[in-house]
């Protein structure tokens, strides 16, 4: 799957509306949950204690932090866009973020982005995007919300 590649603000703005569409499916294993969950100093049973997990939870399994979902969205998003011409992206804004389902360990998911809205602000494109993590054979997303960059473009 080949990313779709945009080189301007006047490309950008054409794809509003649009599905860009979806990256490659990645496998979230067990010791990605164990890093993420030292990175964070999340340490809770749900995430690290297999057995237990197994007998105690109806996910059967441990289960990735909903945070851990969503740090994944840099590495799927650049699968789907690759933006050139920039002088920086930023990180603006997460709104209306839910998660829908837990993501058991070993399961695969991948993300679906769509264009919402375009704003020109001086050369700088505030740009809101629906995304939805999907999880591999499962009906309900493992999260759905919109996403706002802020991409400066180069001249």
């Amino acid at each position: 799957m080949s990313a779709i590649t945009i080189n301007s603000l006047s490309e950008l703005t054409a794809m509003e509306g649009n599905e860009l569409g979806v990256s490659e499916y990645h496998t979230i294993t067990q010791k990605q949950i164990n890093q993420f969950a030292d990175a964070t100093l999340d340490h809770q049973w749900i995430h690290l204690d297999e057995e237990r997990a197994k007998k105690e939870t109806p996910f059967g399994a441990t289960i990735a932090h909903g945070y851990l979902t969503v740090s994944l969205l840099p590495y799927l998003w650049h699968q789907i866009v690759t933006i050139n011409n920039l002088k920086m992206q930023v990180n603006y804004e997460i709104e209306s973020l839910r998660f829908n389902q837990a993501v058991t360990v070993n399961s695969e998911v991948r993300l679906r982005a769509k264009v919402l809205s375009i704003k020109d602000l001086r050369g700088i494109a505030k740009t809101q995007i629906e995304v939805t993590m999907e999880i591999k054979d499962q009906k309900k997303p493992a999260f759905s919300g919109i996403i706002t960059f802020l991409y400066h473009f180069n001249s």
